[in-house]
């Protein structure tokens, strides 16, 4: 049994450190399916295993927005994915609700591509103004995203709109369904109306999943400031040419050239190009310059501490729209507690009428008792004067008499039922 449970855990050990298919897509919108272990991954992005398991499928996690030092971890829903300042890394693109943001997101990113600045002159965008300048100018000219900014917002619009059209649907569903069961009970509409709610209970705890994550992110500045990739990446390369400036000040130049180049190929990332199957899953570091930079251009790109107001309004748009969509499961739940509210009152009154009726056909079968054994001692046999011919009246009278007794009897008994509000 032991060597049993060894051989188990071996074999658990193994299916967790196994290859699995990533789909690779770089800044430039090139794509490509490839497999890699824990731990290549690990090495090209910066992530710990723990940030890894989020991503787990076999794995239940809440729904997960969380910034490291040089990637991005995203869970939301069906989109698993890894954001850098220059790739994604979906892990379950195959999957066939994954495929049309796979298209959508591509789009986007060859949008992108062609609409950022080029990286031979990363001063220059639109007009030839700088890049700075193009993000902080919100007036004249529209700003440009980093490249995990788009990622993102492409992530969220596709989790948040497949979100909002299952509420539809479930709407549209609903309401018919309710209505004919209010209109008639039955097992039948009893049943629809069960599996609905059980469909509401799960995509409302789902939209509330999704919301708590953004708004738990939109009360967090420093939150917010990790998911800069591309800032905190100029910040790095800024950081470089301060120290090689320094010692070029010193006046030795080839040292600072060489503190320069390995700074470089050490703390930033490039501008990756995909690389083959073989050489991700050897472990082998991308990490490659992708250009010199002047200290001059470092400080350009970054400012400073990042501005999480241009991250905060991105956010801000889809926090709102998921809080449509959980408004109106809301509603529809109070809809539906209304109409079980209705159902369950409807159901009281019909048992509590059954229970009426039978109090009144109780006492009126006590009542009827009592003329039964008049009846009884009449069909005695023994002599009795009633039963004579010349008092023929006398028996009438008694019958009508006995009768008139009953009901009379019965009135009262509702009077008295009434009166102590039994009935």
């Amino acid at each position: 049994m032991m060597g049993e449970e060894r051989v188990a855990r071996r074999q658990i050990g193994r299916k967790g450190s196994m290859a699995r298919t990533w789909l690779m897509m770089s800044s430039e919108g090139q794509r490509q399916m490839v497999e890699a272990g824990r731990q290549s991954i690990m090495r090209r992005t910066g992530l710990t295993a723990r940030d890894l398991r989020n991503l787990d499928p076999m794995l239940s996690y809440p729904s997960t927005i969380v910034g490291r030092d040089k990637a991005m971890v995203l869970n939301l829903e069906q989109i698993k994915a890894i954001i850098t300042a220059h790739e994604v890394l979906l892990l379950n693109s195959r999957d066939p609700s994954v495929i049309p943001f796979v298209d959508e997101l591509h789009a986007r990113i060859l949008n992108h591509h062609c609409t950022a600045p080029t990286t031979d002159h990363p001063q220059e965008g639109q007009n030839g103004k700088d890049r700075s300048e193009i993000n902080r100018d919100s007036s004249n000219n529209v700003k440009i995203l980093p490249f995990e900014f788009v990622v993102l917002e492409s992530c969220l619009e596709a989790v948040i709109s497949s979100l909002e059209n299952e509420a539809n649907i479930l709407e549209l569903e609903a309401f018919p369904a309710l209505d004919k069961l209010t209109s008639k009970i039955s097992t039948l509409n009893l049943e629809r109306v069960r599996h609905i709610k059980s469909r509401l209970v799960a995509l409302t705890s789902r939209v509330q999943r999704v919301r708590d994550q953004l708004e738990n992110l939109l009360d967090d500045d420093g939150d917010m400031a990790e998911l800069y990739l591309t800032d905190k990446l100029a910040q790095q390369q800024f950081e470089i040419f301060s120290a090689a400036s320094s010692i070029n000040n010193n006046g030795d130049d080839m040292t600072a050239n060489q503190v320069l180049q390995q700074d470089i190929v050490d703390r930033t990332h490039p501008e990756i190009s995909l690389k083959p199957v073989e050489d991700l899953i050897d472990g082998e570091d991308y990490e490659n310059v992708g250009g010199e930079i002047s200290g001059t251009q470092a400080a350009t790109v970054y400012s400073g501490v990042p501005n999480v107001q241009e991250l905060e309004m991105l956010l801000g748009a889809y926090f709102v729209q998921i809080g449509a969509t959980l408004n109106k499961l809301s509603a529809l739940a109070e809809y539906v507690e209304d109409t079980e509210d209705y159902i369950n009152i409807t159901l009281d009154d019909k048992q509590n009428r059954i229970l009426q009726a039978g109090v009144q056909i109780g006492t009126a079968s006590v009542i009827v008792n009592f003329f039964v054994v008049v009846t009884g001692i009449f069909g005695m046999n023994i002599h009795i004067d009633l039963f004579e011919a010349k008092a023929n009246s006398a028996f009438l009278e008694t019958v009508f008499g006995c009768t008139a007794t009953c009901i009379i009897l019965y009135f009262l008994a509702m009077f008295w039922y009434k009166k102590r509000r039994i009935l």
